[in-house]
């Protein structure tokens, strides 16, 4: 029996905390859902990009997925989120891979256009994944950013039978038409390609 003034036993606050809990638990966990749903690469941060900056469709039904492009930034990480979600900007992709952690934002869902190759085509066709840095300074290829990018590279080639290999793992400079250089001569195609595949 308790005494007047007493505090509730242990098993009243642990029924009570039941009762209050349970109308939330028959509804659905709608934050966590939201999040979940959002990236298609799991433990990426959804960072979306100005939907005037790409080209809603329903890929690979509507384009084949044949590359995965790999970019340098020539920018800050926060910097190059900003111009994605800027819409006079007119560029994005799917992904931006952070130096110091390889922390990963996704910025297009996969099914849509990013742009972000300078060719329609190639757009069209492929995943573009951009790396924060410069092409003239190395030290922001980090061990971290290496891996990362490698295990996302290697998820997308998987999910869309993308062969694993510099055919189809391309660098911006490697796109028909266009004037860029990254990801530049320092970035080590050799150890990536072998990250990728033992990803």
């Amino acid at each position: 029996m308790e005494r007047a003034g007493s505090f509730p036993s242990r098993r009243r606050l642990l029924k009570g905390a039941a009762l209050a809990a349970l109308p939330y638990s028959l509804l659905p966990n709608t934050r966590a859902g939201a999040e979940a749903a959002s990236v298609d690469y799991p433990g990426a941060e959804w960072t979306q990009a100005s939907a005037s900056n790409y080209t809603a469709s329903n890929r690979p039904t509507d384009y084949p997925l044949d590359y995965v492009i790999i970019h340098v930034t020539q920018a800050t990480y926060p910097d190059t989120l900003s111009v994605f979600q800027n819409p006079k900007k007119e560029v994005s992709a799917h992904y931006l891979v952070r130096s110091a952690d390889g922390h990963v934002a996704q910025c297009v869902k996969e099914h849509d256009i990013a742009w972000h190759a300078g060719n329609w085509d190639y757009n069209t066709r492929s995943i573009g994944i951009e790396h924060e840095g410069w092409v003239d300074r190395p030290a922001y290829f980090t061990n971290a950013l290496y891996e990362e990018s490698a295990r996302l590279t290697a998820a997308i080639c998987t999910r869309y039978s993308i062969p694993k290999d510099r055919a189809h793992i391309l660098g911006h400079y490697e796109v028909p038409g266009t004037d860029h250089t990254d990801p530049g001569p320092n970035w080590d195609w050799t150890r990536y390609i072998r990250l990728v595949n033992f990803a």
